[in-house]
């Protein structure tokens, strides 16, 4: 809990320091990089650097969190250091470098604004800060613990024992542990980082969903290629793993993290609903592939959009899985049907004549705009938030709407 005379500074110096953000975490990231640039190699996107999204989640999570303290004193949220813990674990982070991202946090912090921040303000915001950091930290020694490894130490080699197209621009991946040793623990719906030497040697991480059921010895990912918009590059990692890594080849991952996954035990009576888009059905697919290897009877409905029936990954293998379910269908929306699927819709994803099962736990995974979109749909539909669980790639881009 924040005190309440640095609650009152916080709360006096929110618009100033939210307003600077962008500002103060682009010369964050530019001196943290200069001095310590060993941070790039294994830890940092450096396409989410150059993009700009990695610094633009920083600050949303920053003034999330620093808001969230002043309207809910009592309270932390939960939500968001969780989904950032479990991004963390997954890239190995350490608890001492929270310290460095502090030194040149708060260093970019008094370059920026300059005279406004007298000690007391300094020392009001390096307690929102710490009160994050601390709480993260605490959560994400949790988590290497269950994973059973050591912090930061999560990275085990894996055989590729398959390589399988499944779109133009989308493969799977089934690997197995190098080591021979048994597969460490994975919920349905979880995912795994992947970490790769570039041809620069610069290693880079990425995280992908499980596909397939993670109850067994082998894990399956499947990885879309990245295409880059405009003048943007394509994905390294994607493209790197598409056109180098086959059968026989070796990967680096990580355990599983993420905290969207199918709760146990999972033969509940509560209904699933599955709601996807694009290469987001990986989860779904994961989810699936778990209910009906435990022969689940609960009511499952599974919704996804995509462009074209030849651009929907895992398509038939989705049709299967739902055949062997006592209790699903599914809907698909294209925005080019094809005669593949008869059935589908044509469009976007619209909500409007689909019956949402009562009581429903819906699990949704897409691009942020169909995320919003479609939550917002839910809502109206008289879901409740805290049934809608959703998953974020790429920078912790949270969705602000989704606090409740």
């Amino acid at each position: 809990m924040l005190s309440a005379e640095s609650a009152a500074l916080v709360r006096a110096t929110l618009p100033a320091v939210a307003g600077a953000l962008d500002e103060i975490t682009t010369r964050f990231y530019a001196t943290m990089f200069r001095d310590r640039p060993e941070l790039l190699d294994g830890m940092f996107n450096r396409g989410n650097q150059a993009s700009g999204a990695q610094r633009r989640a920083l600050a949303g999570s920053i003034a999330g969190f620093a808001t969230a303290l002043l309207d809910n004193p009592g309270t932390r949220p939960d939500a968001l250091l969780s989904r950032i813990a479990h991004k963390h674990a997954a890239v190995g982070v350490t608890d001492d470098q929270y310290t460095i991202v502090h030194k040149y946090l708060f260093g970019a912090i008094a370059d920026v604004l300059g005279a406004a921040v007298t000690p007391e303000v300094a020392a009001a915001w390096d307690e929102v800060y710490w009160l994050m950091a601390g709480a993260l930290i605490g959560r994400e020694a949790l988590l290497y613990q269950d994973a059973g490894v050591r912090p930061g130490g999560t990275w085990r080699p894996w055989t590729v024992v398959e390589r399988r197209p499944e779109t133009s621009d989308a493969v799977s991946f089934l690997l197995r542990p190098a080591d021979g040793g048994p597969a460490p623990r994975a919920r349905a719906g979880q995912y795994v980082s992947v970490r790769v030497r570039m041809p620069d040697g610069v290693h880079q991480v990425r995280q992908y969903s499980l596909s397939s059921d993670p109850g067994g010895e082998l894990r399956r990912i499947t990885v879309k290629r990245a295409a880059g918009e405009g003048a943007e590059p394509d994905g390294e990692v994607s493209t790197l793993l598409h056109e180098t890594v086959g059968e026989g080849d070796e990967v680096l991952l990580s355990a599983p993290f993420g905290d969207v996954f199918l709760d146990d035990p999972a033969d509940a009576d509560t209904p699933v609903v599955l709601v996807s888009a694009g290469i987001g059905c990986t989860p779904m697919t994961g989810v699936l592939a778990h209910l009906a290897a435990l022969g689940s009877t609960r009511l499952v409905l599974v919704l996804h959009a995509d462009r074209s029936p030849a651009d929907h990954a895992l398509r038939a293998e989705t049709h299967e899985l739902v055949e062997r379910l006592a209790d699903a269908r599914s809907v698909f929306w294209y925005e080019r049907p094809g005669p593949e699927e008869p059935g589908a819709r044509t469009g976007l994803m619209d909500l409007g004549d689909t019956e949402i099962p009562d009581e429903a736990t819906v699990f949704l995974c897409g691009a942020l705009p169909f995320m919003r979109d479609v939550r917002g749909q839910l809502l109206a539909a008289g879901v409740s938030p805290r049934h809608i669980r959703y998953e974020v790639f790429g920078p912790d881009l949270w969705l602000p709407d989704a606090t409740a």
